[in-house]
């Protein structure tokens, strides 16, 4: 699933009310906003290139691996 910002901005906009009308403390809002944040960025698709070198064990109808190089990925 991709990114949704207008979601993360509606979360921050009614933490800013929350805080604002509960004469919330800096902490209580920073930790809100860590909240948001890491929701925010787990709801990301993480998408990983093909090409990643592999090396396998198995018959060929049995197969297990574990990628031998490092592979950069994108979060959409």
């Amino acid at each position: 699933m991709p990114l949704n910002k207008a979601s993360l901005k509606t979360g921050i906009e009614a933490l800013l009310n929350n805080t604002a009308a509960n004469a919330g403390t800096y902490a209580d809002f920073a930790a809100g906003l860590a909240d948001l944040i890491d929701a925010y960025v787990k709801t990301g698709t993480v998408s990983v290139p093909a090409g990643i070198a592999v090396a396998t064990t198995g018959t060929a109808a049995a197969q297990t691996g574990v990628t031998t190089s490092v592979g950069t990925g994108t979060i959409s």
